[in-house]
């Protein structure tokens, strides 16, 4: 992880939207603030089984919701304190606007 500082920088905003209770995590949370209009970023993990990046990939763009793939369900999950996370949710504009900044600077 040192060669990409970026990264660190992503998780560490994750662990502070979710400690100012601007993330939701986990399949129902994720879809249900995504249909509700509540999501502004949504973030699938890497290694998520094809029918959860499909399927959340498909609601994302149905819902006009930006969506990254990124990172592993584990690190995901630790990053906001949580078990193995395959998606989130970031509920507040402006941490998913910074989130996604250091999201396009990582590639």
């Amino acid at each position: 992880m040192q060669d990409r500082p970026n990264k660190d920088r992503v998780l560490s905003m994750l662990g502070l939207a979710t400690r100012s209770r601007n993330v939701v995590s986990g399949g129902f949370a994720t879809e249900e603030a995504v249909k509700n209009g509540k999501a502004y970023l949504v973030i699938i993990a890497e290694n998520a089984s094809d029918n959860t990046r499909k399927k959340y990939s498909n609601m994302c763009e149905f819902y006009k919701v930006p969506y990254r793939y990124y990172s592993e369900k584990e690190i995901l999950g630790h990053a906001i304190g949580k078990e193995e996370r395959s998606c989130l949710a970031v509920t507040d504009e402006g941490f998913a606007d910074s989130i996604q900044k250091h999201l396009v600077d990582s590639k």
